[in-house]
């Protein structure tokens, strides 16, 4: 059971060492500009593997556990599917339900687990292989595999990265358990803390945050919802965003935050809360992603001006 692109990795690598009897996922949704209907990321995969796919609407009509019980399976594997299973669903397979997640838990429990990490600037996450009963990310762990966080690193990165970590973390998991030596282990339940679903106003940036804190969000919001600053009046998308306090013939945050102070090769210096944010990359509307240093040669951009935050829609 999955949906986006983070879960494909573990369906292939399931196709590849057993017997995948059905693969669930969420229903089709418009997408794009044009908003067409667009299958999720899973369902193509399991299409080119030809396996069957089903696409409930919810949980918990006991459509998807009596599906379930038709397979014959005895495990269940869930990665990023997006719905809270209830009880049946959980109990509809002689060994239950695992699941793939993104950190170390009982840090980072929800939605944007990856994301959440980038943002607060954790040096360290990775994955872990849960067995899951009916809370939010609450069951005992059944395996980690612990990853570094490169300080220039997107979430859209890490999440690239962490796929391939977790569907071999879950085929060791499964083996495991075919094996009888699996540990579960209970969560610290104490020191969770979570990890809720992005929304577009997560990508407004306010540059009296310190400069740490406002780099990582521009990192932590790559792809989506996407960092955005007003900048003359329009909104300007931010990419590639690291803190550089001290940075050598750049002047120290001496303007009101949002300033811009310098323009250089290697990105716009922009004065934050006690330092200086370096942004690498920008994008206006209407126009295509570009370096700094291109931005500024079309007049883009220029010592002085001010990124604001912009005004929640």
């Amino acid at each position: 059971m999955g949906s986006p692109e983070f879960a494909v990795p573990c369906l292939r690598a399931l196709a590849e060492h057993h017997e995948v009897a059905l693969v669930v996922s969420q229903p089709d949704k418009p997408a794009g500009r044009g908003s067409q209907l667009t299958a999720p990321a899973v369902k193509v995969a399991a299409l080119e593997l030809k396996l069957p796919v089903i696409q409930p609407r919810s949980a918990k009509t006991g459509a998807l556990r009596d599906a379930l019980v038709q397979t014959g399976a005895e495990l269940a594997v869930v990665v990023a599917y997006g719905k809270i299973l209830p009880r049946p669903v959980l109990d509809a397979l002689p060994r239950g339900c695992i699941n793939v997640h993104g950190s170390l838990l009982p840090k980072y429990r929800g939605a944007a687990p990856v994301q959440w990490a980038v943002i607060h600037g954790e040096a360290e996450t990775g994955v872990s292989i849960m067995q899951l009963d009916e809370g939010m990310d609450t069951g005992p762990v059944l395996l980690e595999r612990r990853v570094a966080i490169d300080p220039a690193e997107t979430a859209g990165e890490l999440l690239a990265r962490l796929a391939p970590i977790g569907a071999q973390a879950l085929i060791d998991a499964i083996a495991a358990i075919e094996a009888g030596t699996v540990r579960a282990i209970a969560q610290d339940h104490p020191h969770a803390s979570h990890a809720p679903m992005l929304a577009k106003t997560d990508g407004l940036i306010d540059f009296a945050q310190p400069a740490a804190a406002v780099a990582a969000r521009i990192r932590g919001v790559d792809p989506w919802p996407g960092a955005q600053a007003v900048l003359r009046g329009q909104i300007v998308k931010l990419f590639r965003a690291q803190p550089a306090p001290g940075t050598p013939g750049v002047p120290a945050a001496s303007g009101p935050p949002g300033t811009v102070l310098a323009i250089e090769a290697g990105g716009v210096h922009v004065a934050a809360a006690g330092g200086v944010v370096v942004i690498r990359e920008l994008q206006a509307a209407g126009r295509k992603r570009m370096t700094a240093a291109q931005f500024a040669a079309g007049r883009g951009i220029a010592v002085g001006d001010v990124l604001a935050r912009p005004e929640p829609a």
